[in-house]
């Protein structure tokens, strides 16, 4: 049964018979057949068939919610009776917003001191795809801003607070000044991250607000990019302050802070809301609420 749900919620996820195969390493007509088994098992139909996958049946919606609650208990059930005979071990999956990876080893590097046992995997993904990850159990826990858009249903730790700066090289536009305000930086060729970037919806409502109409010049769904392009002093950027200070430059680069108004968010760690939490996932998150900033490697106020 378990196995069998687990191949469903794959399927569901996919919504393609021939993906979701390759997804479990098994083949088509063995996954089609255990959905089949499923739903005999049930008494319903939970696939809507065709000459291809139409999507699930009202069943098969409720089945599916069913479904992930059994296996994540599943999973709990299995990580605590390993925790009980080997100490704490397996891989947290986490997924961070990108404005926030730089953020992640000031989380994993003291965790895994006290956990030897435990690897991680680490993504970068937007907003909205580490919230419905955490819905379909892809992902462990997520790094993502807690005070912007809703989180929907979710246990929040806050970690810290996201200042934005204008980052420009050395003889860039407003290089020579201690701050700049909202709708000056809108004057700047900048390079930004993608419109479906939170951050970036971030910075388009402030910059909105101020009266200022931002037209990026090089949009990226990469950090690496937009960092690139600063460095050739031909381009500016709007980044948090703890991002540029991590990243760093060999080139001089001011950070200069935006005003009018000065603005920050807080970003956090959310997993799942649901008790009890696998004990990897309860481990971290007591390991994350006693940080603060200076821990996590954020800078303070400076340019």
């Amino acid at each position: 049964m378990i196995e069998r749900l687990e191949l469903f919620i794959v399927l569901a996820k996919e919504g393609h018979f021939g993906r979701a195969a390759d997804e479990c390493g098994v083949t088509q007509p063995t996954l089609s057949s255990a959905i089949k088994q499923l739903e005999t098992m049930l008494g319903v139909m939970l696939v809507e068939r065709g000459s291809r996958f139409r999507g699930l049946t009202p069943e098969g919606r409720q089945v599916l919610t069913w479904a992930r609650r059994i296996v994540s208990d599943t999973r709990t059930m299995r990580e605590e009776m390993r925790a009980a005979r080997l100490g704490l071990s397996g891989r947290i999956r986490i997924a961070a917003i990108p404005t926030a990876l730089a953020m992640v080893a000031g989380i994993t590097t003291p965790f895994r001191e006290r956990h030897p046992g435990v690897g991680f995997s680490v993504l970068s993904r937007t907003s909205v795809e580490i919230l419905s990850m955490l819905g379909n159990f892809d992902i462990d826990v997520g790094i993502t801003y807690l005070d912007h858009e809703p989180l929907g249903n979710v246990t929040a730790v806050p970690l810290y607070s996201e200042r934005y700066h204008l980052i420009v090289g050395a003889g860039g536009p407003f290089a020579d000044r201690e701050e700049v305000t909202w709708s000056e930086v809108a004057q700047v060729p900048l390079c930004l991250l993608t419109p479906d970037m939170q951050n970036r919806r971030i910075i388009d409502r402030n910059l909105a607000a101020a009266g200022a109409t931002v037209r990026p010049t090089l949009e990226s769904n990469s950090m690496v990019v937009l960092f690139s392009h600063v460095r050739t002093g031909e381009w500016s950027s709007i980044m948090p302050l703890n991002l540029a200070a991590a990243l760093d430059f060999a080139e001089p680069i001011r950070r200069i802070p935006i005003v009018a108004p000065a603005v920050s968010h807080m970003v956090g760690l959310v997993a799942a809301r649901r008790e009890p939490h696998t004990p990897l996932v309860s481990a971290l998150l007591a390991e994350v609420a006693g940080l603060n900033e200076t821990a996590l490697g954020v800078q303070p106020l400076h340019r």
